[in-house]
């Protein structure tokens, strides 16, 4: 099974396990100092990509956060920095909706088990060379650019919308990133997940 297959997988997974039980306090009142904010409640699908979206971004955070203590190479040090501000981002939405956060504290460990498998394997791919680290770098930001656009699919909500947006142009610099460490060692990456014309396009973006 691919990549993208076992987060497929995942999200649906986190659409029938996590949505029922958030559901209810996602249509809860959200309250700014003494003013109510009426939110409009999330459908079980935006709720899941919410949830599968904040363990995502701590799933690479945490695999350029290894890899950079395996390689020492600044690349990762400055990705992981980024993927954070994402993590955050999606925390806040989080936050705002009243839904239970499912990421954890410690590095590596997660919530979603297909996520803590690919964060595994990962890792232990991205051990074997600098050069293999990079491709796992390349393949991690392409499915999410896959993952957020069916994110933003999903969405009904503008808020989420422009999360997600924003969160695609990042993952969009960080596989130019990779693709340039790589193109750096003198190795040419093609795409595994994305088609050529959009990764020609992200790639001259």
């Amino acid at each position: 099974m691919s990549l993208l297959e076992m987060k497929e997988m995942s999200r649906r997974k986190f659409i029938q396990s996590f949505s029922a039980a958030v559901c209810v306090a996602a249509t809860a009142p959200l309250f700014s100092g003494s003013a109510q904010a009426a939110t409009a409640p999330l459908s079980a699908v935006e709720i899941a990509d919410l949830l599968f979206s904040r363990e995502e971004e701590k799933m690479a955070r945490d695999v350029y956060i290894t890899l950079y203590n395996t390689w020492r190479h600044s690349t990762f040090s400055n990705i992981s920095r980024s993927e954070q501000q994402h993590m955050d981002t999606m925390l806040k939405k989080l936050n705002l909706y009243n839904i239970p956060d499912p990421a954890q504290a410690a590095v590596g460990a997660f919530t979603n088990q297909d996520l803590q498998k690919m964060y595994i394997d990962l890792v232990a791919t991205g051990s074997k060379s600098l050069i293999d680290a990079f491709k796992v770098g390349c393949t991690i930001e392409e499915v999410d650019i896959i993952d957020l656009q069916k994110a933003i699919d999903h969405a009904t909500h503008k808020d989420l919308d422009n999360s997600y947006l924003n969160l695609m142009e990042g993952s969009k610099s960080h596989l130019r990133a990779f693709v340039s460490a790589l193109n750096s060692q003198g190795v040419t990456y093609s795409p595994q997940y994305l088609s050529v014309d959009l990764y020609n396009a992200i790639i001259d973006g």
